[in-house]
């Protein structure tokens, strides 16, 4: 069984940083990859960022790479997303998701078999 859950979500004004958690109920956390997304009202889900569980390497969007920090705690099964700057358009559902490890393809959806179910962060001007 695996069951993801963000936290950290919020109302935030525009400048602010935020740092996002996705918390991981499942075994051997450290061999599977986590992934980023978000959904803003009305569009698609787009990918943020990612780790990898080769080398602990990272993957960012090239739209907000200058703005987001991925990073893991394998002992506490969480992942973090750290949002500096932060501006209205960031306003959006963020999702954490998992699956097997494939070595690839980590900014599509459909590479991660789990997900959690959200968590809003609305960013006020």
């Amino acid at each position: 069984q695996v069951h993801l859950e963000e936290f950290g979500g919020g109302l935030v004004q525009a400048g602010d940083s935020l740092t996002l958690s996705c918390y991981a109920s499942m075994r051997a956390f450290n061999s599977y990859p986590v992934g980023w997304f978000r959904q803003a009202h009305g569009k698609e889900r787009e990918f943020i960022a990612a780790f990898s569980s080769y080398f602990g390497r990272t993957y960012y969007a090239d739209s907000v790479k200058d703005r987001i920090t991925i990073s893991r705690d394998n002992v506490k099964n969480t992942v973090y997303l750290q949002i500096d700057n932060l501006r209205p358009e960031d306003t959006a559902v963020y999702y954490c998701a998992t699956g097997p490890e494939r070595g690839s393809g980590y900014d599509y959806a459909r590479s991660y078999d789990y997900w959690g179910q959200g968590t809003q962060v609305t960013v006020s001007s």
